[in-house]
């Protein structure tokens, strides 16, 4: 028998989408990528773009769906070089390298407070570590 994929080992759309809704409202309570960042294009979006949040939510469910082997394919509102590239909606957003940590950081503690698996959070934390570069190319083009 096939081992399940992630997304199915996650719980499927329901399970990751309560994940993403906490995850997506802790990051404004992050002192370094939240709401009171040094960074005035995070500061400016966390205080002036709230009106985004629940397609941002969306969006990030099924960008999780999409590399967790779900049965959902995320197109998003910049393409980027790949399928699932970020470059392109974050570039504006000048994401340093501290920052993106940060985010890292939040995703890990939300995946510990639903309870999911070493083996899985690994997974998850794996496939956001790898768009890191797309992520904060827009600050090291400025840099």
């Amino acid at each position: 028998m096939a081992e399940q994929s992630l997304y199915e080992r996650l719980g499927g759309v329901f399970a990751i989408a309560a994940v993403v809704d906490r995850f997506s409202d802790a990051i404004f309570d992050d002192p370094i990528a939240g709401r009171t960042s040094k960074n005035p294009a995070l500061r400016k979006w966390h205080n002036e773009s709230l009106g985004r949040l629940p397609g941002l939510k969306f969006e990030r469910t099924l960008w999780v769906c999409t590399v967790a082997g779900g049965p959902f394919a995320f197109a998003g509102t910049k393409p980027g070089t790949t399928p699932v590239g970020l470059e392109e909606a974050h570039r504006d957003l000048r994401i340093t390298s501290e920052e993106f940590d940060a985010v890292a950081g939040v995703l890990s503690r939300t995946l510990d407070e639903f309870g999911v698996p070493q083996r899985e959070k690994d997974e998850v934390l794996g496939a956001f570590a790898a768009h890191k570069g797309e992520v904060t190319e827009g600050a090291l083009a400025t840099a």
